[in-house]
């Protein structure tokens, strides 16, 4: 199967090179990139200046909102057909999100003199539109990678768009390292961390909780399945990171906007919550670690559903050494679940945090918004998942027929 991996690689590389063009491509009503324009500045007035996040936000808040509505829980577990509506409510919500979004910057560019020195002529509609169908654009683009390429092609636009700012950042710590601003020892010590946290995302991503369970010999039409036993395998993270990393920052910062909208943001202590919530503070990080904490345990009581496994062991009769089939099943996975999600629970609020404990103690560098431990997280989770489908691509033969 040389031939359909290098095939899929050379799809995959072609998307990305095409994501990265379209970032030079400026939206409507902003003409060409001038000599001033460079870098980042030339994504934020191109067609792709929302990136992905609008798509990722619908599809978070679709899936928050199945947590507590049994019919879109039914859907998603339904099959192919109840995942293709899910789908399709998560675009319809994305249109909205990403029409606001959008209609919002570019009524911002329109105030700005060095970029618009005739607001009455700004296509702010026209340009609303192109930056509306840039992110359409990278939905189909992410879905053609997945369906085509090598790797998730959302996780793979959102790896690429994090690590073209890590030479960005490499860069601008050299030259504060050259000039004497910080110190080698700090730079030592981050470069340290960094790698540590690489090694700890390696090694939790692949660590799984073995349940035993055994199968009992049963008959299949004419067939006669013999006796055999299995593992339930549990991840150490069933959580993931961009459901609790997302909507921790809503459960903070929601109920001061609200504060600061009834009784204004001047109103001194709401300018104090802003102040004390605000990134390197110790009340931001107290909160925000018992935030994503509670978090990563309400997810993963969604994800991994020990109620569902128990029915689906005893419908193919199967039991787990030791305990009994039915409620006690149900009661002993959830046991397990909740344990092992207290490791994945401080894991994903120590990745997290991992930037913000650097400013607190005041040894903090000049890194970009997308480099954290968030971020090591789903580069490395991407390379995994290549890694893994490489593999699996290599040793299939034509027909899906495994070596």
């Amino acid at each position: 199967m040389r031939r359909e991996l290098a095939r899929r690689i050379a799809f995959t590389i072609g998307a990305l090179l095409l994501f990265r063009l379209g970032t030079q491509v400026p939206f409507v009503g902003m003409g060409a990139p001038g000599p001033s324009f460079s870098g980042e500045h030339v994504v934020r007035f191109s067609i792709f200046a929302l990136g992905i996040l609008p798509y990722l936000t619908a599809a978070i808040v679709v899936r928050l909102v199945s947590l507590v509505s049994r019919r879109l829980s039914s859907l998603e577990r339904s099959g192919e057909r109840g995942r293709r509506r899910i789908s399709g409510y998560t675009l319809i919500v994305t249109l909205v999100f990403t029409t606001f979004q959008a209609y919002g910057y570019a009524s911002t560019i329109r105030t700005i003199p060095a970029l618009v020195p005739d607001p009455d002529e700004w296509p702010v509609l026209a340009a609303t539109a192109s930056i509306v169908g840039g992110v359409f654009v990278l939905v189909w683009l992410s879905e053609q990678i997945t369906r085509h390429g090598i790797g998730n092609g959302l996780a793979l636009l959102l790896s690429v768009n994090i690590l073209v700012h890590v030479p960005v950042d490499i860069a601008g710590i050299a030259r504060l390292l050259q000039d004497g601003q910080v110190s080698g020892s700090v730079v030592l010590v981050h470069a340290i961390v960094w790698i540590g946290v690489i090694a700890l995302i390696v090694f939790v991503e692949g660590a799984r909780r073995n349940v035993g369970v055994e199968f009992a010999e049963r008959r299949l039409g004419d067939r006669l399945l013999p006796a055999r036993a299995a593992i339930l395998p549990i991840k150490i993270n069933s959580a993931g990171f961009l459901v609790p990393a997302t909507v921790a920052p809503w459960i903070l910062f929601l109920p001061v906007a609200g504060l600061a909208y009834v009784f204004g943001a001047d109103t001194p202590w709401v300018a104090a919550a802003y102040r004390h919530l605000g990134f390197g503070m110790l009340a931001h990080l107290v909160l925000g670690s018992v935030a994503i904490f509670v978090l990563a345990f309400i997810y993963t009581a969604y994800v991994v559903d020990p109620e569902h496994a128990a029915k689906s062991l005893a419908a193919r009769d199967g039991t787990i050494p030791g305990v009994a089939p039915g409620e006690a099943t149900a009661d002993y996975l959830d046991r397990v679940v909740s344990l092992t999600t207290v490791v994945g629970a401080v894991y994903l609020t120590v990745l997290q945090l991992i930037p913000e404990v650097f400013e607190l103690y005041g040894i903090g560098l000049p890194y970009s918004m997308m480099i954290n431990g968030g971020g090591a997280l789903v580069v490395v989770c991407t390379a995994l998942d290549i890694k893994t489908q490489v593999r699996d691509v290599s040793l299939t033969n034509p027909g899906g027929v495994r070596r």
